[in-house]
């Protein structure tokens, strides 16, 4: 966070504002005063939070959040890039086809709340995904899951590494493994000695900081920056929205609402804030809200890319031409506000970038030290958090490195998705919803989700011109179907396994 708004004020600072003229003393002032306001308040929540003592810190902050930093943390998680200048830049290209994927992922979050969270968090001594399908299953798929849940918070992760080098090194051409080197280590100290609820605190500040700033820069360019702002708004958006259709097939259309629907179901950050609330009502509650919340957060992103088409400053049209078309709502900023709000804006957007990834970093550790090592082994408590924070370092480091081969956000965020959803959701929401569930099911469907997902995704991509996550949630599902027919012989017994 330091390093992000240092960065930020040099910026401001030497390029000055969007106009390219020399900042004021005003200026410079006022931006280092908010810099400064907004680093005290993060750093009162880190030294509330505290060091994680006991593994039972580290990992679920000892069941112990309340309802509103659950809230405020899941919706943290999701305004990370992909949901922010992502649809920002999707609002700009292709108008309100996003929002319909958009809402899909707004469903999913609404009915995880009513019918997965409050079944995760009633079962008793679970501290992870895997560890509620060990517990419906067999330590062999818990195993299976814990490697599937690493896994999938290495690539998440490694997708918020490359949305945080876009931005640093559009701004100052700072090279990407340096970017990437100091997010690692910053972002590795907090999390790796703050655990749980030192994520989760810093991310309620900073959904604070913009669910308040993003609704007041869209207020700010639709009344300032646009002359007959309705007009002008609806034309643009019509417009926008004709070229997103005819420029999409309706195969992938169905792909995208497929992707957003299923691909962040319980995904690991998410669930381990399920099973970290005090209740149960609190866990539904949490998911119910955010989904909500996630209708006007991109119905406000998709709305500024539009805004972008057709913005004005003193009534002269600005042409936003972004360098990439994901630089879409820093160009607006940069062109149509004063220098004050533009800073305050990329240390939230930075900041916001990390939340993101600490969250994925801690959920990772977690997964591997409670489903890769101890179902081997006893591991004391204080051996165990040592182990905790060990992985969140080769964690951050491997996603580091992956980081450098992430195509786009979107794209990125799509295929960890086309992965995720096969790989474990079948096995998932059978196995809390059926009386007896069977080993040979849970354990088909995620090995052949994981393997029909990876070919078709990195093997044999586009071979039938089908979304390759619709194929592979099929081929996942049948797997289940299969093993729960045949593996009647398997079916797992909780009094000897457990």
């Amino acid at each position: 966070m330091i390093l992000s708004a240092a960065l930020v004020s040099g910026y401001a600072v030497i390029l000055g504002s969007a106009s390219g003229r020399a900042p004021s003393p005003r200026e410079i002032v006022f931006s280092a005063a908010l810099v400064a306001g907004y680093l005290a308040a993060l750093g009162f929540v880190a030294v509330r939070a505290r060091a994680a003592r006991e593994y039972a810190d580290f990992s679920l902050a000892r069941r112990s959040l309340p309802l509103a930093l659950i809230f405020g943390s899941l919706c943290a998680a999701y305004v990370g890039p992909g949901f922010s200048y992502g649809f920002v830049a999707m609002g700009f290209k292709s108008g309100v086809l996003f929002l319909c994927v958009g809402l899909a992922y707004a469903v999913q979050n609404i009915l995880v709340g009513v019918f997965v969270a409050p079944r995760l968090r009633s079962l008793s001594g679970c501290h992870t995904l895997g560890d509620a399908i060990g517990l419906k299953y067999n330590r062999a798929c818990q195993v299976i899951a814990g490697i599937i849940s690493v896994g999938l918070c290495v690539g998440f992760a490694a997708v918020m590494v490359s949305a945080l080098i876009d931005v640093v090194t559009g701004l100052f051409h700072i090279p990407g493994w340096v970017v990437a080197v100091a997010a690692i280590v910053t972002t590795t100290l907090y999390t790796s000695f703050g655990g749980l609820k030192a994520s989760v605190m810093t991310d309620a500040l900073q959904f604070t900081l913009f669910s308040i700033l993003m609704p007041a820069i869209f207020l700010y360019e639709l009344l300032w920056c646009l002359q007959n702002s309705a007009v002008t708004f609806t034309h643009e958006l019509v417009t926008a929205t004709s070229e997103g259709f005819r420029s999409t097939p309706p195969v992938e259309i169905i792909g995208f609402i497929v992707a957003w629907f299923l691909g962040e179901t319980a995904i690991p950050p998410y669930a381990n804030r399920a099973l970290a609330t005090q209740t149960t009502r609190s866990s539904r509650n949490s998911f119910i809200l955010g989904g909500l919340f996630s209708v006007l957060w991109f119905t406000i992103m998709i709305s500024l890319g539009i805004v972008a088409r057709a913005a004005q400053v003193g009534g002269t049209p600005v042409a936003i031409v972004p360098v990439r078309e994901r630089d879409v709502l820093l160009t607006l900023a940069k062109t149509t506000m004063p220098m004050e709000g533009y800073v305050l804006l990329l240390v939230a957007l930075l900041s916001v970038i990390v939340s993101s990834l600490d969250s994925l970093l801690n959920a990772g550790a977690v997964a591997f030290t409670q489903d890769v090592v101890t179902p081997f082994a006893k591991v004391p408590d204080r051996v165990l958090l040592i182990y905790g924070r060990v992985a969140t370092a080769v964690i951050a480091t491997v996603a580091g490195i992956a980081a450098l081969a992430v195509p786009s956000i979107i794209k990125g965020l799509l295929i960890c998705y086309t992965v995720w959803a096969p790989a474990i959701l079948p096995a998932l929401v059978f196995g809390l919803w059926l009386r007896r569930p069977r080993v040979l099911a849970g354990m088909l469907s995620m090995l052949t989700g994981v393997a029909v997902a990876v070919s078709l995704q990195f093997v044999w991509p586009n071979v039938v011109g089908i979304p390759p996550i619709l194929l592979a949630l099929a081929a996942s599902v049948v797997a289940y179907f299969l093993g729960h027919i045949f593996g009647g012989g398997l079916m797992r017994c909780a009094s000897c396994q457990r």
